[in-house]
């Protein structure tokens, strides 16, 4: 008798991530949302998840004195698949969430890959005020880019591009290593430089020789993801070359170099 496919779990938050020394109460909170498959059904990957904690403990660390609360977005599947989007409908979830258990508190979206997608396409929730993308997938415009997570148009234009004029308002930042081979970092160039039209308030580093896991200079990655959470979410004042790529003219806000050393000898 052939076996009965299981049920696939529903979306959920992580356990919150906090550091020791942070207030009781949230101020604030990151929602990171790991990476993903194109198409696929299958019950998401633990990998996916587990690679994602360092990162939340980082930045739990970096903005305690806030009340930062980090999340870990688990989904209901692993594939975006197509006009169904889950991924970005997960993390609209996990918004709608942090509403409920949070109340009025700012959010930022944070994504990796395929969850850079994700944090794209759902960063026109009212409660998001800052969405990051590290080395985000983004289709070909007009190679089924999909629609939304609520299954309107998926697109600005008629050639069938990702969405980009629900980001108005919003931080965005767009972080990709030139020598990602598994997501275009051309493509997050062109969404980025869309983008900057519609919102001034969006740049994008490159951080050269790098992969798509980031790994080459991970503590530079953290250290600029560390800088605009706390900074889009709590006012703080921007690193300078965080600040440098928000106010400068494409193409030059949108390519610029993640330095050796940001953290440490760059910031101020």
């Amino acid at each position: 008798m052939a076996q009965r496919a299981l049920p696939l779990p529903a979306a959920r938050l992580g356990r919150a991530v906090r550091s020791a020394g942070a207030p009781t109460a949230v101020s604030g909170v990151v929602l990171l949302l790991p990476d993903g498959e194109p198409d696929s059904h299958r019950r998401p990957s633990p990998l996916s998840y587990a690679l994602q904690l360092p990162l939340a403990r980082a930045l739990a660390r970096a903005g305690q004195d806030d009340g930062l609360a980090a999340h870990v977005v688990r989904y209901r599947c692993r594939g975006w698949n197509a006009t169904d989007a889950q991924l970005a409908a997960d993390a609209e979830w996990a918004v709608e969430e942090v509403v409920r258990r949070y109340g009025d508190v700012p959010v930022c979206l944070a994504g990796h890959g395929m969850g850079g997608r994700a944090a794209l396409r759902a960063g026109g929730h009212a409660a998001v005020d800052s969405v990051l993308a590290m080395a985000p997938w983004l289709p070909e415009a007009g190679a089924g880019a999909g629609a939304g997570a609520d299954g309107s148009a998926g697109a600005d234009g008629a050639d069938g591009a990702e969405p980009v004029k629900h980001l108005l308002g919003r931080q965005v930042l767009l972080v990709h290593g030139t020598n990602d081979a598994r997501t275009d970092p051309e493509l997050s160039f062109r969404l980025a430089e869309r983008a900057k039209k519609t919102n001034r308030d969006t740049c994008r580093f490159e951080v050269h020789s790098d992969g798509h896991a980031l790994r080459q200079h991970r503590a530079e990655v953290t250290a600029l993801a560390a800088d605009f959470v706390c900074g889009s979410l709590f006012g703080r004042a921007y690193a300078r070359p965080v600040a440098d790529a928000l106010a400068a003219p494409p193409p030059l806000g949108l390519r610029m170099p993640l330095a050796a050393g940001f953290g440490k000898s760059l910031r101020g």
